[in-house]
């Protein structure tokens, strides 16, 4: 098991090397307030999040990552633009011991560095990937990059009504979900049985009669909220289908998997199929050029759509990872988050991206070579 002075010197490397990329560093609260971070995570970091109650200020929970936090402080009135580093402790719960290795402790350092630029959204993007290749070059390490921008604009820019399409962008995170409502929504499989028995008893009469004749009212929804949804469901049903050829189009996006500079020829194809998904591709198009323009190759540098589909739910557009052996936790992450700003900015926004880097897993791995 690699020791605590390694993993302390690894992190120590690479916060002094973020600070030298013009980075300020910056410190959060170990004890944050739960309720609204909470509904940023995503579902995973939101099930292993420490989580207790304060008599004076409520529900508290460990801090289980920087971006937020720095988001918080960055909103009350930080530069533009801005870069920020930190170096500290996360908290995540775990369903299993650590491993020999020492790889899922529940306590372990993460080094991060986050760029807020409102002019050259881009730019910022390849600055933060090519700092965290270089602080990872010369490890048997695997790039992968994707892009959440793109699929969020192929779902907008569905033939379907709006409420399907927040369905979808809400489960975009759960791929199995999310397919099955593709699916359903696109009349390519069948309505299960219960829903089907459902939606045929809401149809045959009033629904507030129905509730009202019903057994006495039991949980939390009221009868307003009650009749709310089943009208939901009986409108949803009406919907027309999803064309086949978006919900092909759509199913294809899903699993492009190439490198780059090849992505890029095929999503233009696509856009010219779905003209919702030009922006993010012109978008994909100026971040490449970037990344060149810092010696990255993109003609084989790793695009899969998929990326960041099981991450932080905050990522809305340009995502990566740094990977090693199949059974172990990414060595670094990261992606944009411009949407979190604006929810954490009341109102405001700007955009941000960031990355992070686990120093004890490459200081782990730097005394395996």
């Amino acid at each position: 098991m690699v020791s605590k002075t390694a993993i302390r010197f690894e992190a120590d490397r690479l916060f002094t090397m973020f600070q030298a990329a013009g980075a300020v560093p910056v410190d959060a609260d170990i004890l944050l307030p739960a309720e609204t971070l909470l509904d940023l995570y995503g579902e995973d970091i939101r099930a292993r999040a420490y989580v207790t109650h304060d008599p004076v200020r409520g529900e508290m929970m460990l801090r289980p990552d920087f971006t937020v936090p720095v988001v918080q402080a960055h909103m009350r009135g930080g530069a533009d633009p801005a870069r920020y580093c930190y170096l500290g402790e996360v908290f995540r719960a775990q369903d299993h011991l650590t491993d020999v290795n020492g790889a899922r402790p529940p306590e372990y350092l993460q080094v991060g560095f986050e760029v807020f630029d409102r002019t050259h959204p881009e730019a910022a993007d390849a600055e933060v990937f090519a700092l965290i290749a270089r602080a990872l070059a010369g490890l048997p390490l695997r790039a992968v990059t994707g892009d959440m921008g793109i699929l969020l604009a192929a779902v907008q820019g569905l033939t379907t009504t709006p409420a399907r399409k927040a369905a979808l962008l809400r489960h975009i995170w759960r791929p199995q979900r999310f397919l099955a409502l593709l699916n359903r929504f696109a009349g390519r499989s069948p309505v299960p049985p219960a829903r089907s028995a459902l939606l045929h008893r809401l149809a045959s009469g009033d629904i507030s009669a129905q509730i009202a004749s019903a057994a006495p009212m039991i949980g939390l929804r009221s009868e307003v909220e009650i009749s709310a949804r089943a009208a939901a469901l009986l409108a949803d049903a009406k919907a027309n289908v999803i064309p086949a050829g978006e919900a092909d189009l759509l199913t294809t996006l899903l699993s492009l998997a190439a490198p780059c500079d090849t992505a890029l020829g095929q999503l233009q194809f696509m856009a010219q199929k779905m003209p919702s998904l030009d922006g993010a591709t012109h978008r994909f198009a100026q971040r490449l050029a970037a990344l060149r323009a810092r010696g990255v190759d993109t003609a084989s540098l790793p695009f899969e759509a998929n990326l960041g589909r099981a991450s932080m739910e905050y990522y809305d557009g340009f995502v990566f990872a740094f990977t090693g052996a199949p059974d172990l936790p990414t060595y670094a992450s990261g992606g944009r988050y411009d949407a979190l700003t604006q929810v954490l900015g009341g109102g405001r926004s700007i955009p941000a991206v960031g990355g992070v880097i686990r120093p004890h897993l490459v200081a782990a791995l730097r005394g395996a070579q």
